[in-house]
């Protein structure tokens, strides 16, 4: 089970039986209402980064049907900073390994990332595509309140263990 398909099982568990819209967050349109919101895990510290964020959480809110639900993956790192790590373990899947490299700012509120994804070629290991961006780290405390700011309800976080993903899982309710 891929990374999306953990966070559509888990708005799938808060919503109940049935069938459901769910869109990504950047997919969201003015508009048209959903029943889930999902956001992987680097998306938020990058909005966040962006300065965007609260606008972002307040058009998923608008987005979603009444007891509609955002369920965002957001890594905590913010006891991190002080360390400042370089990376995180690589990640395989089959013959292709992602590699991200960290980059912290000097307070520890921020880091770049570049994310190197290798695959296993004729010859060996071949680069196949490489992305970079900046994150800001959020702490559960901010991730509450920028939620709730938001207009979401029933705002509640999930361990990894509690949702079978691999980073805290934040859900949200309309």
């Amino acid at each position: 089970m891929n990374d999306l398909d953990v966070l559509t099982s888990v708005a799938g568990a808060v919503l109940g039986p049935g069938s459901h819209a769910v869109v990504d967050l950047l997919d969201v349109t003015p508009g048209v209402q959903v029943d889930a919101v999902r956001a992987a895990d680097d998306l938020l510290p990058r909005l966040a980064h962006e300065e965007s964020l609260a606008n972002i959480l307040m058009l998923a809110h608008a987005s979603l049907r009444p007891g509609g639900v955002l369920v965002a993956a957001v890594p905590e790192l913010d006891r991190l900073g002080e360390l400042r790590p370089t990376a995180p373990p690589p990640r395989v899947h089959g013959d292709r390994v992602t590699v991200q490299l960290w980059d912290w700012a000097p307070d520890g509120l921020s880091y770049g990332l570049e994310v190197v994804t290798l695959v296993r070629g004729a010859a060996g290991w071949e680069i196949s595509a490489t992305a970079s961006t900046r994150h800001r780290v959020l702490s559960a405390g901010e991730m509450d309140a920028a939620l709730h700011a938001a207009g979401f309800t029933a705002v509640q976080r999930l361990a990894p263990g509690e949702s079978g993903y691999r980073v805290p899982v934040w859900v949200a309710v309309r």
